[in-house]
């Protein structure tokens, strides 16, 4: 690692907000030879429906055109991003299934374009996406920078689902205790009632006890949300 990326290291793990670790992240994209910079944050829940928090500086009339026609449902791109963490670059192959959503965004000067997603231990995913107007990416160039561009993805992941994790994770209204905790553990290790009580002695019913106030700290629908809904919280580590 380079003195340089130390140093962004350090800014990125003390930012107090979102917006000073884009600001870095923009300011890095821009050394690194893109003009745009993008950002996604996939978080765990709803499972049925997981939230997308995007932070990103593409031309304003992009970024409202882009969500009027739901194009982060069809974008191949962000597609591939769900399926694996290999690097993309943008091509008229990747684009096929999406034409529109295509000729749009070179339109609007997003000819150019690199990607990579990245997951942690709490299900979250994220993908930065750095792009420009003009110039190729050649072999060259990512030989010399994709090393660099791979190490940006990590450190924008790891500053952006710290500041951003935590507002969206649900907490439990007052603190599970260490024998809810317990019980949870076993409860998302796939464990029944039945098991759990001989597992720590206890009856059946004190196990159902356990498990119907965690469900309502965590605001939860059933004992399956409520295991999600803690993991996503960190409360389980």
């Amino acid at each position: 690692m380079q003195p340089s990326s130390e140093n962004l290291l350090t800014a990125l793990d003390r930012a107090p907000s979102e917006k000073v670790v884009f600001d870095a992240l923009q300011a890095e994209a821009f050394r690194l030879g893109f003009e745009h910079c993008a950002y996604g944050l996939r978080l765990a829940v709803p499972v049925s429906n997981p939230k997308v928090i995007t932070l990103n500086n593409y031309p304003p009339a992009w970024q409202a055109r882009y969500s009027e026609a739901g194009y982060l449902q069809v974008d191949p791109s962000v597609r591939h991003g769900q399926r694996s963490q290999r690097p993309l670059v943008w091509t008229d192959e990747v684009f096929a299934s999406a034409r529109a959503l295509w000729d749009e965004a070179r339109d609007h000067g997003l000819r150019v374009g690199w990607a990579q997603s990245s997951l942690d231990g709490f299900g979250v995913g994220g993908m930065l996406t750095l792009s420009r107007s003009g110039e190729q990416l050649d072999a060259r160039e990512l030989a010399a920078k994709e090393s660099e561009m791979r190490w940006l993805v990590q450190a924008a992941h790891l500053a952006l689902s710290r500041l951003m994790k935590p507002r969206y994770a649900v907490q439990p209204e007052a603190p599970l205790t260490p024998r809810e905790i317990e019980v949870l553990k076993w409860t998302a290790d796939g464990k029944t009632a039945a098991d759990i009580g001989a597992i720590l002695a206890i009856s059946v019913p004190t196990v159902n006890f356990h498990i119907k106030n965690v469900v309502y700290k965590m605001k939860a629908a059933n004992k399956t949300a409520a295991v999600v809904q803690a993991l996503l919280a960190g409360l389980l580590n």
